[in-house]
C-alpha cells in the first residue's frame, strides 16, 4: 500500500481510506433567471461516490462548483466532516478537482503537472517527487512521467489530471464530466479505472455527468437533478427499477410511453393488469414501460398471458449483447422491445407480445 493511501493529513478529521462526510443543506444559488440551485439538500457518506445526473441546465455543475467554493451560495450551508465551509475559499476546503478539459500545463511534463499542487504547498522536493510518482503509478502512468501533454492521448491526459487531483490527498474528489471529451472505448476504460481508484482509496467523490449509463455504472448512489433540486436519489438499480416520477423514468434508461387506466388503485395496460411502483389517482395515465419488460410470447418470465398483443416488426437492431426491435401494434402504438440476440425477427414479420408484469411508473395522461 502506497503512502498516498496510508498517510493521514495533518489537521484532517479523516484519513484516506476512511472518507469524509459531506452535507449540502438547503443550498440556493440564484442567477436571476431561474437557473441555479433551488434549496438543494444532499448528504454523502464517507467513501461514497455520488453521481449528479441530469440534463443541461439542471444545476449539477453549479452544485459541484458551490461545493468547491467556485460559486457563491445565496442561502444554505455546506459542511465537510461537520465543519461549515460555506464561506471558506476554495484553497482551504481541501478538495481535488478534475474537469472535462484536461487543463494540463503544456510546458510541464506529466510528473511536473502532478507535482504542481504539492509545489504550491511547499512540499519538499524529495517528498513531492515520490508522491507524484505514486500518484502516476496509481493511474497506470508511472512510465510516462517525462512526457509532455502533446505526447499523451486524451485518456492519458485525463489520467494525469486525476493523479494531480489525488496527489494532495484531498478530503473530497470532485469530477465534472471528466470523460465527455473521450471516445466511447476510452471513456468506458477510464470510467472503470476511476471507480477502481476511488474504491481503493475510499475517497468521498461527486461525479457530474449527463450520461445515465455512466452514472449507473460508477455510482453508489445517483442523484437525478431537475430545475436546481434533486428529483430522486437512490442506488442505481433502485433508480432504474422504481423511478418515483415520470421525469426520472424517462431520463434514466430507455422507456416506452403508452396509455393506461388506473381504477380502484389498479393499473390496466393493453387490457392487462400491471403493478404500480407507487399508488396513483384513478383515471387515464401515461405508463412508462421499459423495453426489456415487453416480451415475445413464449419467452421465459412472461407473466401476463399468451398472445396478449400482436403487431408487425418495423426495425430490429443488433447491439452486441442484445437486440432492440421496434414493433407497431395493431392499434398503432409503437413499442421498443429489448431482447436476446438469438431471437431475430425480420422486418415486416407479424409477432405476438406480452408484458413481464414488472412494476411501472405512471404519470398524468396528456389532455386531448
Amino acid at each position: 500500500m502506497s503512502a498516498l493511501e496510508t498517510s493521514v493529513r495533518p489537521g484532517s478529521a479523516s484519513a484516506p481510506g476512511l472518507g469524509s462526510t459531506v452535507e449540502l443543506r438547503g443550498v440556493v444559488r440564484d442567477f436571476g433567471g431561474g437557473a441555479g440551485l433551488a434549496g438543494l439538500s444532499l448528504s454523502a457518506r464517507p467513501g461514497e461516490l455520488i453521481a449528479l445526473l441530469g440534463p443541461s441546465g439542471c444545476g449539477k455543475t453549479t452544485a459541484l462548483r458551490a461545493l468547491a467554493g467556485l460559486e457563491r451560495v445565496d442561502a444554505g450551508s455546506i459542511l465537510i466532516d461537520g465543519e461549515d465551509v460555506t464561506d471558506q475559499p476554495t484553497n482551504r476546503r481541501d478538495l481535488g478537482m478534475v474537469f472535462q478539459s484536461y487543463s494540463l500545463f503544456p510546458h510541464l511534463t506529466a510528473g511536473q503537472n502532478v507535482e504542481f499542487g504539492l509545489r504550491m504547498r511547499r512540499v519538499a522536493t524529495v517528498d513531492r517527487r515520490r508522491r507524484a510518482a505514486e500518484a502516476l503509478e496509481l493511474v497506470g502512468l508511472d512510465h510516462h512521467a517525462d512526457r509532455y501533454a502533446h505526447q499523451l492521448s486524451g485518456g492519458q491526459q485525463q489520467r494525469v489530471a486525476l493523479a494531480r487531483a489525488l496527489v494532495t490527498r484531498p478530503r473530497v474528489l470532485l469530477l465534472d464530466e471528466p470523460l465527455s471529451a473521450l471516445d466511447a472505448k476510452v471513456r468506458v476504460q477510464l470510467r472503470d479505472e476511476i471507480r477502481r481508484i476511488q474504491t481503493e482509496l475510499g475517497i468521498t467523490t461527486f461525479f457530474v455527468t449527463h450520461d445515465q449509463e455512466e452514472a449507473l455504472a460508477v455510482a453508489d448512489r445517483v442523484a437525478v437533478m431537475r430545475a436546481g433540486d434533486i428529483e430522486q436519489i437512490g442506488e442505481p438499480e433502485e433508480l432504474y427499477r422504481r423511478p418515483v416520477s415520470a421525469f426520472v423514468a424517462e431520463f434514466v434508461g430507455l422507456t416506452n410511453r403508452v396509455p393506461g387506466v388506473v381504477a380502484a388503485g389498479e393499473l390496466t395496460v393493453f387490457g392487462m393488469r400491471v403493478p404500480l411502483v407507487s399508488p396513483s389517482a384513478d383515471g387515464p395515465v401515461t405508463v412508462y414501460l421499459r423495453p426489456e419488460d415487453v416480451l415475445f410470447t413464449g419467452e421465459a418470465g412472461t407473466g401476463t398471458g399468451v398472445s396478449a398483443l400482436s403487431g408487425v416488426v418495423l426495425t430490429t437492431s443488433f447491439l452486441g449483447a442484445l437486440r432492440r426491435t421496434r414493433v407497431r401494434l395493431d392499434d398503432g402504438t409503437e413499442l421498443a422491445v429489448q431482447h436476446e440476440t438469438r431471437n431475430a425477427p425480420a422486418q415486416g414479420e407479424r409477432i405476438h407480445l406480452s408484458l413481464a408484469g414488472t412494476p411501472v411508473t405512471v404519470g398524468v395522461a396528456p389532455q386531448d
